[in-house]
């Protein structure tokens, strides 16, 4: 697991249900080709959480080099299946459900990258498959990122946007279970079933907001098909729900 120290890493470690060797940035520099190839060696699988987001000091194009090292590394030591995380974000503001076979179309420089990073496991020899992952509860921008007097855009039609979700819990028993597939894809969207609005994630977890009119800048749904993600990892009814999201999140201390 590289990336633990990150926001996602933090996250997940605590309640990860599987044996696994973590590596924040402070122990392993992805960087450093030699650090990498002691790191991943006899490793049956590698999850590369590492990356450069909006708020890193890093350049945006990190996130294509640092993928393409731990490919290398894990070349170099006979690592097994290598997982590197891409974003939603590539799908940018389009309508419908976004299918990994279907249009991407990436609005900002942190998706870009992702797409830079996609383009190089594709080109790459050794297994790998790019996770497009939803938001993570816990890791988002509005349960995690709640403030007093939070505000969230508001639709025309009363709303609020809509996004693919998964609590930590779901997210990283989705992930033990890739990690023990065959026959995997090149490209998975992960995320629990279906789609939420935010609006009713905020209320299922109590805490207050206002609303804001909608800019033209507002996505109003990422909507992610899991079709092929629901072929190797099964799910509650209850991890699609604001209800059941909220509480796998609130429940990961426990």
């Amino acid at each position: 697991m590289l990336g633990a120290g990150g926001r996602l890493g933090r996250l997940l470690r605590p309640v990860f249900p599987s044996p696994a060797r973590w590596f924040a940035r402070t122990e392993v520099d992805v960087c450093d080709l030699s650090a990498l190839r002691a790191a991943l060696r006899g490793a049956d699988t590698v999850l590369c959480m590492a990356g450069v987001t909006n708020t890193s000091a890093q350049p945006m194009h990190m996130n294509a080099d640092l993928s393409l090292r731990t490919l290398e590394a894990a070349r170099d030591v006979g690592a097994g299946h290598v997982f590197l995380f891409s974003s939603a974000s590539v799908y940018g503001a389009n309508a419908g459900i976004c299918t990994e076979n279907g249009p991407v179309s990436p609005a900002s420089e942190y998706a870009e990258s992702k797409l830079a990073m996609e383009r190089v496991a594709r080109e790459h020899a050794h297994p790998n498959t790019v996770l497009r992952l939803g938001n993570v509860a816990g890791a988002d921008a509005i349960l995690s990122g709640w403030r007093a007097g939070f505000q969230l855009d508001q639709l025309p039609d009363g709303g609020t946007p809509q996004r693919s979700y998964i609590g930590p819990h779901a997210l990283t028993q989705t992930l033990v279970d890739l990690a023990l597939a065959s026959g995997l894809p090149p490209v998975l969207n992960v995320a629990a079933p279906g789609c939420v609005p935010m609006g009713a994630l905020l209320d299922a977890a109590e805490l207050n907001w206002t609303p804001r009119p909608a800019t033209a800048a507002t996505i109003p749904s990422v909507y992610l098909d899991t079709t092929q993600l629901c072929t190797f990892t099964d799910f509650k009814a209850s991890d699609s729900t604001p209800e059941g999201i909220v509480k796998d999140w609130q429940s990961r201390a426990e």
